[in-house]
């Protein structure tokens, strides 16, 4: 489809007052393993995150992986468990996932946004002590029993501690920091945490005006699967409450009202598998997905 030249002006005029509601704001992206798709794909999320750099926007990109973790345990033959919807993560898998995370995923996207023209530099929450975790476990209930049992996760862990010293270095100096979710433990070995937790954690942190949670659905959506463009806190509850959120969206709706309650100003449930939706969120009338406010 050819765009005239006008109509293309028209565009650029209407994010002006978009670009200047975020100007010198920060805006962390939760970028999922599901939402990576195509290195074609991945190459224009790059780009759209060097966009919003250049407008004066200071993005945090936070990524997943669970799929190539997945993919590169399969190869290496370890048997992966989950329970309760985790990867219970073993002394064999935790070196893997470092190994996936904070190698090549990270690297690759800090790749992408470089060669877009940005300078990403790719950490972990363990670089600086960013992110200190405590271990969880979870409560499953036995569907022929009935009884609730504790489940060990292994090396899974969960923020306890935020500090954004480092972050403070990097943001507003060109620099896009690309984290890995990956956090220390008391004595300095490593935890996996969930991506959305870990941005949630690190958005609150950072007070950023928005956070946007990129998966492979368009956002919530209501009992007729039609998306809901906009939740307050006290709506998501009653939605979870009644069933209409449910499965893995429900974590995802937690960890929305954990960031709001962390200082967030917005959070952003959207479809990373559209293209250009990071910039159709923070730079059009439309927007893109659920917005959640407090």
């Amino acid at each position: 489809m050819d765009v005239s030249p006008l109509d293309k002006a028209r565009i650029l005029s209407e994010a002006l007052p978009h670009m200047q509601r975020y100007d010198e704001e920060v805006v962390v992206v939760k970028y999922g393993g599901h939402a990576m798709g195509s290195e074609q794909t991945a190459r224009d999320f790059a780009r759209d995150i060097v966009l919003l750099e250049q407008t004066a926007i200071n993005p945090v990109v936070v990524h997943g992986g669970g799929p190539q973790i997945g993919t590169m345990l399969k190869r290496l033959g370890i048997q992966s468990e989950f329970a309760a919807g985790l990867r219970v993560t073993d002394a064999a898998t935790i070196e893997i996932v470092e190994m996936v995370l904070a190698g090549s995923i990270n690297k690759q996207i800090v790749g992408f946004i470089n060669a877009a023209g940005g300078k990403a530099i790719g950490l972990t929450g363990k670089d600086g002590n960013m992110v200190r975790a405590r271990k969880i476990n979870r409560s499953i209930r036995d569907p022929d029993s009935n009884i609730e049992k504790i489940v060990d996760l292994g090396f899974v862990g969960e923020p306890d501690k935020v500090d954004i010293m480092v972050l403070e270095q990097i943001l507003g100096r060109d620099l896009i920091p690309v984290l890995a979710p990956l956090a220390s433990s008391e004595d300095g070995g490593t935890y996996n945490v969930n991506a959305d937790t870990f941005a949630g954690a690190i958005a609150g942190a950072l007070k950023a005006k928005r956070l946007l949670l990129l998966t492979d659905v368009p956002g919530v959506l209501d009992k007729s699967k039609s998306l809901i463009k906009e939740l307050s806190v006290a709506d998501a509850q009653r939605l979870i409450a009644d069933g209409t959120i449910s499965g893995g969206m429900i974590p995802k709706v937690e960890t929305c009202i954990y960031a709001l309650e962390q200082g967030v100003e917005g959070v952003v449930i959207l479809d990373g598998q559209q293209p250009h939706a990071v910039l159709i969120e923070l730079l059009t009338d439309e927007g893109a997905g659920t917005l959640m406010h407090r």
